[in-house]
Protein backbone atom coordinates (compact mmCIF):
# COMPACT_ATOMS: atom_id res chain seq x y z
CA UNK A 1 0.00 0.00 0.00
CA UNK A 2 1.50 3.73 -1.16
CA UNK A 3 1.54 6.37 1.89
CA UNK A 4 -0.86 8.54 0.22
CA UNK A 5 -3.26 5.20 -0.16
CA UNK A 6 -2.43 4.67 3.53
CA UNK A 7 -3.26 8.06 4.30
CA UNK A 8 -6.39 8.07 2.90
CA UNK A 9 -7.47 4.77 4.90
CA UNK A 10 -6.32 6.18 8.38
CA UNK A 11 -8.40 9.24 7.25
CA UNK A 12 -11.18 6.90 6.74
CA UNK A 13 -10.78 5.22 10.11
CA UNK A 14 -10.26 8.27 11.41
CA UNK A 15 -14.37 9.82 9.96
CA UNK A 16 -15.94 6.11 11.01
CA UNK A 17 -14.79 6.32 14.96
CA UNK A 18 -15.80 10.70 14.96
CA UNK A 19 -19.38 9.42 13.11
CA UNK A 20 -19.83 6.04 15.30
CA UNK A 21 -22.63 6.33 17.88
CA UNK A 22 -21.14 7.83 21.30
CA UNK A 23 -24.11 5.92 23.82
CA UNK A 24 -26.82 3.35 22.95
CA UNK A 25 -29.75 2.65 24.74
CA UNK A 26 -30.34 -1.27 24.77
CA UNK A 27 -34.24 -1.09 24.67
CA UNK A 28 -34.76 -4.66 25.68
CA UNK A 29 -34.10 -8.31 28.20
CA UNK A 30 -32.59 -11.28 27.57
CA UNK A 31 -29.80 -12.41 25.42
CA UNK A 32 -30.70 -10.17 22.25
CA UNK A 33 -29.63 -7.36 24.81
CA UNK A 34 -26.16 -9.04 26.18
CA UNK A 35 -25.81 -9.52 21.87
CA UNK A 36 -26.11 -6.00 21.80
CA UNK A 37 -24.26 -4.87 24.41
CA UNK A 38 -20.97 -7.06 23.60
CA UNK A 39 -21.58 -5.66 19.67
CA UNK A 40 -21.21 -1.81 21.03
CA UNK A 41 -18.56 -3.01 23.55
CA UNK A 42 -16.48 -4.05 20.36
CA UNK A 43 -17.20 -0.87 18.55
CA UNK A 44 -16.07 1.53 21.49
CA UNK A 45 -19.94 2.25 22.28
CA UNK A 46 -20.83 2.74 25.58
CA UNK A 47 -24.28 1.36 26.72
CA UNK A 48 -27.70 2.06 28.81
CA UNK A 49 -29.57 -1.40 29.59
CA UNK A 50 -33.01 0.08 31.10
CA UNK A 51 -34.60 -2.71 32.98
CA UNK A 52 -37.79 -3.97 34.74
CA UNK A 53 -37.92 -4.40 38.68
CA UNK A 54 -37.62 -7.76 37.90
CA UNK A 55 -34.20 -7.72 35.59
CA UNK A 56 -32.44 -6.33 38.36
CA UNK A 57 -29.83 -9.32 37.52
CA UNK A 58 -30.01 -9.68 34.03
CA UNK A 59 -25.94 -10.45 32.70
CA UNK A 60 -26.27 -7.56 30.46
CA UNK A 61 -27.44 -4.99 33.02
CA UNK A 62 -24.55 -6.42 35.39
CA UNK A 63 -22.14 -5.55 32.40
CA UNK A 64 -23.77 -2.06 31.42
CA UNK A 65 -21.51 1.16 31.48
CA UNK A 66 -25.21 2.75 32.81
CA UNK A 67 -28.56 1.11 34.02
CA UNK A 68 -32.04 2.71 34.57
CA UNK A 69 -35.05 0.72 36.10
CA UNK A 70 -38.11 1.84 33.67
CA UNK A 71 -40.91 0.20 35.76
CA UNK A 72 -42.15 -2.95 37.51
CA UNK A 73 -42.11 -6.36 35.98
CA UNK A 74 -44.90 -6.07 33.98
CA UNK A 75 -43.71 -5.09 30.07
CA UNK A 76 -46.79 -2.58 29.81
CA UNK A 77 -45.18 -0.48 32.83
CA UNK A 78 -41.48 -1.19 31.61
CA UNK A 79 -40.14 -2.61 28.19
CA UNK A 80 -43.65 -1.18 26.54
CA UNK A 81 -43.31 1.90 28.37
CA UNK A 82 -42.05 4.42 25.89
CA UNK A 83 -41.84 7.67 28.30
CA UNK A 84 -39.79 5.69 30.73
CA UNK A 85 -37.30 4.64 27.45
CA UNK A 86 -36.91 7.56 26.57
CA UNK A 87 -36.15 9.70 29.63
CA UNK A 88 -33.72 7.53 30.62
CA UNK A 89 -32.06 8.05 26.95
CA UNK A 90 -32.32 12.07 28.21
CA UNK A 91 -31.09 11.75 31.59
CA UNK A 92 -27.88 9.30 30.07
CA UNK A 93 -26.75 11.30 27.34
CA UNK A 94 -27.40 9.04 24.83
CA UNK A 95 -27.20 9.16 20.83
CA UNK A 96 -29.56 6.19 20.09
CA UNK A 97 -32.14 3.25 21.09
CA UNK A 98 -32.08 -0.41 20.06
CA UNK A 99 -35.04 -1.87 19.95
CA UNK A 100 -33.68 -5.58 19.88
CA UNK A 101 -36.67 -7.62 18.95
CA UNK A 102 -40.26 -7.93 20.49
CA UNK A 103 -41.72 -5.07 22.66
CA UNK A 104 -41.10 -2.33 20.68
CA UNK A 105 -39.29 -3.08 18.07
CA UNK A 106 -41.40 -2.94 15.14
CA UNK A 107 -43.80 -0.31 16.57
CA UNK A 108 -43.87 2.49 14.18
CA UNK A 109 -45.14 5.52 16.66
CA UNK A 110 -42.09 4.20 19.19
CA UNK A 111 -39.29 4.91 16.27
CA UNK A 112 -41.50 8.53 15.43
CA UNK A 113 -41.11 9.40 19.06
CA UNK A 114 -37.47 8.32 19.22
CA UNK A 115 -36.29 10.10 16.14
CA UNK A 116 -39.23 13.40 17.50
CA UNK A 117 -37.26 13.69 20.82
CA UNK A 118 -33.66 13.71 18.88
CA UNK A 119 -32.41 10.22 19.51
CA UNK A 120 -31.42 7.58 16.76
CA UNK A 121 -33.89 5.03 16.79
CA UNK A 122 -31.65 1.57 15.16
CA UNK A 123 -34.10 0.22 12.46
CA UNK A 124 -35.95 1.43 10.07
CA UNK A 125 -38.12 4.81 9.73
CA UNK A 126 -41.57 4.55 10.87
CA UNK A 127 -42.93 5.46 7.86
CA UNK A 128 -40.94 2.22 6.20
CA UNK A 129 -42.23 0.02 9.84
CA UNK A 130 -45.70 1.11 8.90
CA UNK A 131 -45.61 -0.04 5.14
CA UNK A 132 -44.05 -3.27 6.10
CA UNK A 133 -46.04 -3.87 9.27
CA UNK A 134 -49.17 -3.82 8.17
CA UNK A 135 -49.56 -6.94 5.62
CA UNK A 136 -51.79 -5.47 2.53
CA UNK A 137 -49.53 -2.37 2.04
CA UNK A 138 -46.92 -4.49 2.29
CA UNK A 139 -48.16 -7.11 -0.17
CA UNK A 140 -48.63 -4.05 -2.43
CA UNK A 141 -45.11 -2.63 -2.14
CA UNK A 142 -43.69 -5.75 -2.78
CA UNK A 143 -45.88 -6.29 -5.86
CA UNK A 144 -44.30 -3.07 -7.07
CA UNK A 145 -40.90 -3.95 -6.11
CA UNK A 146 -40.64 -7.61 -8.28
CA UNK A 147 -40.83 -9.80 -4.75
CA UNK A 148 -42.91 -12.69 -5.84
CA UNK A 149 -46.33 -12.77 -3.84
CA UNK A 150 -48.90 -15.19 -2.96
CA UNK A 151 -52.29 -15.04 -4.84
CA UNK A 152 -54.68 -12.79 -3.51
CA UNK A 153 -57.59 -10.44 -2.80
CA UNK A 154 -55.03 -7.48 -3.61
CA UNK A 155 -56.60 -5.38 -0.78
CA UNK A 156 -58.71 -5.97 2.13
CA UNK A 157 -62.26 -8.02 2.37
CA UNK A 158 -65.56 -5.88 2.06
CA UNK A 159 -68.53 -6.94 3.52
CA UNK A 160 -70.16 -8.08 0.26
CA UNK A 161 -69.84 -11.66 0.60
CA UNK A 162 -70.56 -12.74 -2.89
CA UNK A 163 -67.65 -10.54 -3.91
CA UNK A 164 -65.70 -12.26 -1.47
CA UNK A 165 -66.66 -15.48 -2.89
CA UNK A 166 -65.97 -14.93 -6.03
CA UNK A 167 -62.69 -14.22 -5.05
CA UNK A 168 -62.23 -17.07 -2.98
CA UNK A 169 -62.63 -18.99 -5.91
CA UNK A 170 -60.51 -16.83 -8.57
CA UNK A 171 -57.99 -18.00 -5.88
CA UNK A 172 -58.80 -21.29 -5.50
CA UNK A 173 -59.67 -23.28 -1.91
CA UNK A 174 -58.26 -23.58 0.83
CA UNK A 175 -57.69 -19.85 1.44
CA UNK A 176 -56.63 -18.49 3.98
CA UNK A 177 -57.83 -14.90 6.33
CA UNK A 178 -55.46 -12.84 7.57
CA UNK A 179 -54.97 -9.77 10.01
CA UNK A 180 -53.66 -6.89 8.08
CA UNK A 181 -51.83 -5.99 11.80
CA UNK A 182 -51.40 -9.71 12.77
CA UNK A 183 -48.27 -11.13 13.78
CA UNK A 184 -47.07 -14.03 15.62
CA UNK A 185 -49.77 -17.02 14.31
CA UNK A 186 -52.50 -14.80 15.41
CA UNK A 187 -55.57 -13.46 13.37
CA UNK A 188 -55.29 -15.64 10.18
CA UNK A 189 -57.92 -19.14 9.59
CA UNK A 190 -58.15 -21.39 6.98
CA UNK A 191 -61.06 -21.54 4.88
CA UNK A 192 -61.60 -24.66 2.74
CA UNK A 193 -65.06 -24.17 1.07
CA UNK A 194 -67.63 -21.41 0.13
CA UNK A 195 -70.06 -22.37 3.31
CA UNK A 196 -67.40 -21.52 5.39
CA UNK A 197 -66.17 -18.07 4.44
CA UNK A 198 -68.44 -16.22 5.76
CA UNK A 199 -68.59 -17.38 9.57
CA UNK A 200 -64.64 -17.86 9.22
CA UNK A 201 -63.94 -14.01 7.81
CA UNK A 202 -66.36 -12.44 10.71
CA UNK A 203 -63.95 -14.67 13.59
CA UNK A 204 -60.84 -13.45 12.30
CA UNK A 205 -62.16 -10.05 12.15
CA UNK A 206 -63.65 -9.94 15.56
CA UNK A 207 -59.77 -11.45 17.23
CA UNK A 208 -58.19 -9.00 14.83
CA UNK A 209 -60.11 -6.16 16.36
CA UNK A 210 -59.65 -7.45 19.41
CA UNK A 211 -55.91 -8.57 19.13
CA UNK A 212 -54.09 -5.75 17.02
CA UNK A 213 -57.07 -3.04 17.49
CA UNK A 214 -57.46 -2.94 13.71
CA UNK A 215 -60.25 -5.42 11.85
CA UNK A 216 -58.74 -5.29 8.61
CA UNK A 217 -58.37 -8.90 6.90
CA UNK A 218 -57.37 -9.76 3.54
CA UNK A 219 -57.70 -13.39 1.42
CA UNK A 220 -54.53 -15.41 0.49
CA UNK A 221 -53.94 -18.81 -1.20
CA UNK A 222 -53.50 -21.27 1.71
CA UNK A 223 -50.29 -22.84 0.79
CA UNK A 224 -50.31 -26.97 2.05
CA UNK A 225 -47.08 -28.15 2.48
CA UNK A 226 -45.27 -24.86 1.96
CA UNK A 227 -41.61 -24.28 3.73
CA UNK A 228 -41.21 -21.73 5.81
CA UNK A 229 -37.49 -19.88 4.25
CA UNK A 230 -36.41 -15.94 4.65
CA UNK A 231 -33.86 -13.72 3.32
CA UNK A 232 -32.01 -11.51 5.66
CA UNK A 233 -30.90 -8.19 4.83
CA UNK A 234 -29.26 -5.23 5.25
CA UNK A 235 -29.28 -1.60 3.82
CA UNK A 236 -27.47 1.87 4.43
CA UNK A 237 -28.70 5.00 4.27
CA UNK A 238 -26.36 5.35 0.85
CA UNK A 239 -28.04 3.80 -1.37
CA UNK A 240 -26.51 0.40 -0.78
CA UNK A 241 -28.27 -3.10 -0.21
CA UNK A 242 -27.06 -6.83 0.01
CA UNK A 243 -28.99 -9.74 1.18
CA UNK A 244 -27.00 -12.68 2.96
CA UNK A 245 -28.58 -15.80 2.02
CA UNK A 246 -31.12 -17.75 3.17
CA UNK A 247 -32.98 -19.26 6.57
CA UNK A 248 -34.68 -22.79 6.46
CA UNK A 249 -37.54 -21.82 9.55
CA UNK A 250 -40.31 -24.33 8.98
CA UNK A 251 -39.29 -26.43 12.52
CA UNK A 252 -42.54 -24.74 14.13
CA UNK A 253 -45.38 -25.13 16.42
CA UNK A 254 -48.14 -23.07 16.64
CA UNK A 255 -46.72 -21.01 14.30
CA UNK A 256 -43.55 -20.55 16.42
CA UNK A 257 -40.13 -21.07 15.15
CA UNK A 258 -38.40 -23.80 17.36
CA UNK A 259 -35.01 -24.88 15.14
CA UNK A 260 -33.71 -22.56 12.33
CA UNK A 261 -30.89 -23.38 9.81
CA UNK A 262 -28.73 -21.92 7.13
CA UNK A 263 -29.19 -22.22 4.00
CA UNK A 264 -31.68 -23.58 3.37
CA UNK A 265 -31.98 -27.23 2.38
CA UNK A 266 -32.40 -27.58 -1.66
CA UNK A 267 -31.81 -23.97 -2.63
CA UNK A 268 -29.31 -23.46 -5.46
CA UNK A 269 -26.99 -20.76 -5.83
CA UNK A 270 -28.90 -19.19 -8.87
CA UNK A 271 -32.31 -19.29 -6.92
CA UNK A 272 -30.77 -17.72 -4.40
CA UNK A 273 -29.40 -15.21 -6.16
CA UNK A 274 -32.07 -14.58 -8.37
CA UNK A 275 -34.74 -14.13 -4.71
CA UNK A 276 -31.57 -12.12 -2.39
CA UNK A 277 -30.91 -9.86 -5.16
CA UNK A 278 -35.78 -9.03 -5.62
CA UNK A 279 -35.68 -8.53 -2.02
CA UNK A 280 -32.20 -6.39 -1.67
CA UNK A 281 -33.52 -4.32 -4.65
CA UNK A 282 -36.97 -3.77 -2.47
CA UNK A 283 -35.11 -2.32 0.50
CA UNK A 284 -33.92 0.36 -2.29
CA UNK A 285 -37.12 0.58 -3.59
CA UNK A 286 -39.33 1.48 0.00
CA UNK A 287 -36.03 3.33 1.65
CA UNK A 288 -35.21 0.58 3.87
CA UNK A 289 -32.04 0.92 6.36
CA UNK A 290 -30.66 -1.22 8.69
CA UNK A 291 -31.03 -5.11 8.85
CA UNK A 292 -34.51 -7.08 8.22
CA UNK A 293 -36.09 -9.99 7.08
CA UNK A 294 -38.33 -11.18 3.98
CA UNK A 295 -40.06 -13.87 4.98
CA UNK A 296 -41.55 -16.23 2.34
CA UNK A 297 -43.47 -19.66 2.19
CA UNK A 298 -41.54 -21.58 -0.41
CA UNK A 299 -43.44 -24.56 -2.20
CA UNK A 300 -42.68 -26.67 -5.50
CA UNK A 301 -39.50 -24.54 -6.40
CA UNK A 302 -41.27 -20.90 -5.98
CA UNK A 303 -41.13 -17.99 -3.61
CA UNK A 304 -44.71 -16.37 -2.09
CA UNK A 305 -43.39 -13.48 0.07
CA UNK A 306 -45.83 -13.30 3.52
CA UNK A 307 -44.26 -10.63 5.93
CA UNK A 308 -41.17 -8.30 6.44
CA UNK A 309 -39.50 -8.46 9.68
CA UNK A 310 -38.51 -4.79 10.58
CA UNK A 311 -35.51 -5.35 12.58
CA UNK A 312 -32.65 -8.21 13.88
CA UNK A 313 -34.20 -12.04 14.17
CA UNK A 314 -34.07 -14.21 16.79
CA UNK A 315 -32.67 -16.22 14.41
CA UNK A 316 -29.91 -14.23 13.31
CA UNK A 317 -26.84 -16.33 13.86
CA UNK A 318 -27.32 -18.83 12.01
CA UNK A 319 -26.90 -16.32 9.05
CA UNK A 320 -23.87 -14.95 10.89
CA UNK A 321 -21.87 -18.20 10.97
CA UNK A 322 -22.59 -19.21 7.58
CA UNK A 323 -21.49 -15.25 6.08
CA UNK A 324 -18.86 -14.02 8.51
CA UNK A 325 -20.99 -10.92 8.73
CA UNK A 326 -21.71 -9.09 12.30
CA UNK A 327 -25.28 -8.31 11.95
CA UNK A 328 -25.87 -6.34 14.74
CA UNK A 329 -22.74 -4.56 13.99
CA UNK A 330 -24.20 -3.45 10.70
CA UNK A 331 -27.23 -2.16 12.40
CA UNK A 332 -25.34 -0.06 14.52
CA UNK A 333 -22.87 1.04 11.51
CA UNK A 334 -26.13 2.23 9.83
CA UNK A 335 -27.36 4.04 12.73
CA UNK A 336 -24.43 5.79 12.71
CA UNK A 337 -24.76 6.78 9.30
CA UNK A 338 -21.85 4.79 8.09
CA UNK A 339 -22.18 2.77 4.76
CA UNK A 340 -22.30 -1.01 4.82
CA UNK A 341 -18.75 -2.78 5.44
CA UNK A 342 -19.22 -5.16 3.26
CA UNK A 343 -20.32 -5.32 -0.74
CA UNK A 344 -22.82 -8.04 -2.44
CA UNK A 345 -19.71 -9.59 -4.06
CA UNK A 346 -18.11 -9.96 -0.42
CA UNK A 347 -20.72 -12.61 0.72
CA UNK A 348 -20.02 -15.77 0.34
CA UNK A 349 -22.01 -18.68 2.11
CA UNK A 350 -19.61 -21.17 3.85
CA UNK A 351 -20.76 -24.30 5.04
CA UNK A 352 -23.91 -24.67 7.69
CA UNK A 353 -25.21 -23.62 10.24
CA UNK A 354 -28.35 -24.67 13.10
CA UNK A 355 -29.86 -23.26 15.59
CA UNK A 356 -31.77 -25.12 18.45
CA UNK A 357 -33.96 -22.55 20.65
CA UNK A 358 -33.68 -23.41 24.35
CA UNK A 359 -37.23 -22.80 26.24
CA UNK A 360 -37.54 -22.97 29.87
CA UNK A 361 -40.72 -24.56 29.57
CA UNK A 362 -42.00 -28.39 29.91
CA UNK A 363 -40.75 -30.80 26.79
CA UNK A 364 -44.25 -32.46 26.48
CA UNK A 365 -47.01 -30.18 27.65
CA UNK A 366 -45.21 -26.82 26.67
CA UNK A 367 -46.23 -25.06 30.09
CA UNK A 368 -43.50 -22.31 31.00
CA UNK A 369 -40.94 -23.44 33.50
CA UNK A 370 -39.23 -20.31 35.12
CA UNK A 371 -37.46 -20.93 38.57
CA UNK A 372 -34.31 -20.76 39.61
CA UNK A 373 -31.63 -22.08 37.77
CA UNK A 374 -29.34 -24.54 40.42
CA UNK A 375 -26.63 -25.75 37.88
CA UNK A 376 -25.50 -24.60 34.64
CA UNK A 377 -23.13 -25.88 31.95
CA UNK A 378 -22.96 -24.42 28.32
CA UNK A 379 -21.64 -26.66 25.66
CA UNK A 380 -18.26 -25.55 23.58
CA UNK A 381 -15.71 -26.53 21.18
CA UNK A 382 -15.11 -25.85 17.83
CA UNK A 383 -17.93 -23.99 15.84
CA UNK A 384 -20.32 -23.87 19.02
CA UNK A 385 -21.97 -20.96 19.77
CA UNK A 386 -24.21 -20.34 22.93
CA UNK A 387 -26.05 -16.74 23.37
CA UNK A 388 -27.65 -16.86 26.73
CA UNK A 389 -28.33 -14.74 29.70
CA UNK A 390 -28.57 -17.22 32.22
CA UNK A 391 -26.08 -18.03 34.71
CA UNK A 392 -26.14 -21.03 37.81
CA UNK A 393 -28.39 -18.96 39.91
CA UNK A 394 -29.97 -16.67 38.59
CA UNK A 395 -33.71 -17.47 38.42
CA UNK A 396 -35.99 -17.32 35.30
CA UNK A 397 -39.26 -15.14 35.66
CA UNK A 398 -42.48 -15.92 34.90
CA UNK A 399 -43.36 -12.51 33.53
CA UNK A 400 -41.25 -13.02 30.05
CA UNK A 401 -40.74 -15.05 26.66
CA UNK A 402 -39.74 -18.20 28.01
CA UNK A 403 -36.63 -18.59 25.75
CA UNK A 404 -33.32 -18.36 27.70
CA UNK A 405 -30.24 -19.11 25.20
CA UNK A 406 -29.70 -20.16 21.81
CA UNK A 407 -27.37 -23.17 21.03
CA UNK A 408 -25.88 -22.50 17.70
CA UNK A 409 -22.90 -24.70 15.92
CA UNK A 410 -21.84 -24.65 12.38
CA UNK A 411 -19.50 -27.05 10.58
CA UNK A 412 -18.75 -27.59 6.87
CA UNK A 413 -22.11 -30.00 5.72
CA UNK A 414 -25.36 -30.16 7.27
CA UNK A 415 -24.69 -33.79 8.23
CA UNK A 416 -21.71 -32.50 10.20
CA UNK A 417 -23.67 -29.61 11.53
CA UNK A 418 -26.35 -31.83 13.00
CA UNK A 419 -24.20 -34.20 14.53
CA UNK A 420 -22.35 -31.51 16.25
CA UNK A 421 -25.55 -29.76 17.66
CA UNK A 422 -26.48 -33.45 18.97
CA UNK A 423 -23.22 -33.19 20.42
CA UNK A 424 -23.62 -30.04 21.99
CA UNK A 425 -27.06 -30.83 22.94
CA UNK A 426 -25.64 -33.59 25.45
CA UNK A 427 -23.31 -31.51 26.61
CA UNK A 428 -25.92 -29.33 28.13
CA UNK A 429 -26.74 -28.54 31.71
CA UNK A 430 -29.57 -26.94 32.85
CA UNK A 431 -30.67 -27.95 36.64
CA UNK A 432 -33.36 -26.86 38.35
CA UNK A 433 -36.12 -26.02 35.47
CA UNK A 434 -37.63 -27.99 32.76
CA UNK A 435 -36.75 -27.17 29.31
CA UNK A 436 -37.42 -28.57 25.65
CA UNK A 437 -34.24 -29.99 24.95
CA UNK A 438 -35.70 -33.44 24.90
CA UNK A 439 -37.78 -32.00 22.09
CA UNK A 440 -34.88 -30.31 20.04
CA UNK A 441 -33.24 -33.96 20.57
CA UNK A 442 -36.15 -35.52 18.81
CA UNK A 443 -35.96 -33.20 15.96
CA UNK A 444 -32.42 -34.30 15.47
CA UNK A 445 -32.92 -37.86 15.21
CA UNK A 446 -35.71 -37.71 13.24
CA UNK A 447 -35.28 -39.38 9.26
CA UNK A 448 -37.08 -36.76 7.74
CA UNK A 449 -35.40 -33.87 9.25
CA UNK A 450 -31.93 -35.31 8.89
CA UNK A 451 -32.78 -35.63 4.93
CA UNK A 452 -34.32 -32.08 4.82
CA UNK A 453 -37.34 -30.45 3.19
CA UNK A 454 -39.75 -30.85 5.61
CA UNK A 455 -42.77 -28.27 5.88
CA UNK A 456 -43.68 -25.89 8.07
CA UNK A 457 -46.91 -28.26 9.28
CA UNK A 458 -44.48 -31.37 9.71
CA UNK A 459 -43.55 -30.86 13.16
CA UNK A 460 -47.29 -30.09 14.38
CA UNK A 461 -47.85 -33.34 12.65
CA UNK A 462 -45.09 -35.49 14.12
CA UNK A 463 -46.42 -33.97 17.78
CA UNK A 464 -49.76 -35.21 17.01
CA UNK A 465 -51.36 -31.82 17.12
CA UNK A 466 -53.03 -31.41 13.84
CA UNK A 467 -53.58 -28.48 11.85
Amino acid sequence: MGLSHLFTFVDQISNWNTLMLEKVVIANRGEIALRILRACKELGIKTVAVHSTADRDLKHVLLADETVCIGPAPSVKSYLNVPAIIAAAEVTGADAIHPGYGFLSENADFAEQVEVSGFTFIGPTADVIRLMGDKVSAINAMKKAGVPCVPGSDGPLGTDMVKNKQIANRIGYPVIIKASGGGGGRGMRVVRNDESLEESIAMTKAEAKAAFNNDMVYMEKYLENPRHVEIQVIADTHGNAVYLAERDCSMQRRHQKVLEEAPAPGITEEIRRDIGQRCANACIEIGYRGAGTFEFLYEDGKFYFIEMNTRVQVEHPVTEMITGVDIVKEQLRVASGLPLSVKQEDIKVHGHAIECRINAEDPKTFLPSPGKIAHLHSPGGLGVRWDSHVYAGYTVPPHYDSMIAKLIVHADTREGAIRRMQNALAETIIDGIKTNIPLQNLILEDENFQKGGTNIHYLEKKLGMGE
